[in-house]
């Protein structure tokens, strides 16, 4: 976090209990603290003028200079809503045509509440002027900052490049799920966690403990060879806001993955969708659960004829792994949940996944899955034939459906 983004935060924390005069000599003490340039770093991190903050920083000085008695125009303070009207009370269209020139450049990682704008203060200022609304760059910096937007720089969020078709996936994703729903039918997000090592391991993040008393753990992470690795595979309700891991100790394979699923159908999905005719899956595009991984269609088609269900598929886009629900409604809950603990066996790790618990009600079983899943495993045309697929006329390898296939039975 830079100094301007520190400034930032200690001003959101004080703002709401400060009145106008305690804001304003704070930010003039801030920019005095920091000393050439820091009215106008202060001015950009918390959208005060520079006239504000200078101001301050005079009635800083007098207070050093004057102490005793505190002089009477130093005394006054300005009541809640008097003052100069704001922009947007003045121009009640003004914040509505700064969303409208944002908007088709936002960008945002979905664990993220914030937004955030590549044009810059002065373009939007210049283009909302030439609209009817004249204002400055920086009154345009503080609309930003009130209305939770911030600078920040790029991250690496995308696992692959962006596919022209991207957008228009999520949103034949959405209408299925919105569809499904509205019918009472299941849906499901699903991946596979990555890897996690099983011993006395260092586990990134902190956690409250004695003084001088934090776990000891090993130098180095060395696969242990009794213990090994484990994959936790999720299958979350994104109606229901329940999810079963199948934490496994073997290889992460197609069939792990149904297995994952078919241990949720029966154990959750089921006793809430009796009536249930059709299960909509979300899947990334790659791994166990890939689109052109022919095992988990095989698979999914065994788990078709066993429940009856028809199995909906719909495969996010390549690079957009950080979209599927399940990373940022489950994952980053467990991996909060367990941060800085050792995962030093099999039984920490299923009870660490099965506690995770959200303010919003989310629930988590977790279950061993000690079974071997062998790898190599190569699927023929015929067996492929038999799978009773039926592809969709907008990118078919991302969605389509696997019937039950009477033939079998």
């Amino acid at each position: 976090m830079n100094q301007q983004q520190q400034i930032q935060h200690r001003f959101q924390t004080l703002q709401p209990v400060l009145n106008e005069r305690q804001i304003r000599l704070w930010a003039a003490t801030e920019a005095s603290a920091q000393g050439f340039g820091g009215i106008s770093l202060v001015s950009e991190a918390t959208g005060l003028s520079r006239t504000t903050i200078s101001r301050g920083v005079e009635e800083i000085q007098e207070l050093a200079l004057n102490p005793d008695p505190l002089p009477a125009r130093l005394q006054r303070i300005r009541k809640p809503g008097g003052g100069r009207k704001t922009l947007s009370e003045t121009d009640p269209d003004l914040l509505d045509a700064l969303d409208k020139l944002i908007e088709p450049t936002l960008r945002g990682d979905p664990q993220s509440p914030l937004r955030w704008t590549c044009k810059s203060t002065a373009h939007l200022a210049a283009e909302l002027t030439r609209q009817g609304h004249p204002i400055s760059d920086r009154s345009v910096s503080a609309l930003l900052l009130a209305q939770d937007y911030s600078l920040q720089g790029n991250r690496k969020t995308q696992e692959g490049s962006s596919h022209p078709d991207r957008n228009a996936q999520f949103e034949a994703i959405a209408d299925l799920v919105t569809e499904f729903q509205e019918a009472g039918q299941p849906t499901v997000s699903v991946d596979a966690k990555k890897k996690e090592l099983v011993g006395n391991y260092k586990n990134a993040g902190q956690e409250w403990h004695p003084l001088a008393d934090a776990p000891q753990v090993k130098v180095y992470d060395f696969v242990d060879a009794a213990l090994g690795k484990v994959t936790p595979y999720g299958v979350y309700d994104l109606d229901a806001n329940a999810a079963w891991v199948t934490v496994g100790t073997d290889h992460d394979t197609a069939e792990f993955a149904v297995q994952s699923l078919r241990n949720w159908w029966y154990a959750m999905g089921q006793p809430l969708y009796p009536d249930a005719q059709r299960l909509l899956i979300s899947a990334d595009g790659g791994g166990s659960n890939g689109s052109r991984n022919r095992l988990w269609k095989v698979a999914l088609q065994d788990l078709a004829d066993e429940t009856g269900l028809e199995l909906w598929v719909c495969h996010f886009p390549p690079g957009t792994s950080k979209w599927n629900k399940i990373e940022h409604r489950l994952f980053c809950h467990i991996t909060l949940n367990w941060r800085g603990r050792p995962l030093i066996d099999h039984e920490t790790i299923v009870k660490l996944i099965g506690s995770t618990t959200t303010q919003k009600g989310l629930k988590v079983h977790a279950q061993l899955d000690t079974q071997s899943y062998p790898i190599g495993i190569q699927i023929s045309p015929a067996e492929m034939a038999e799978v009773q697929l039926y592809e969709s006329e907008f990118h078919g390898e991302w969605n389509y459906l696997i019937k039950p296939n009477t033939r079998r039975k």
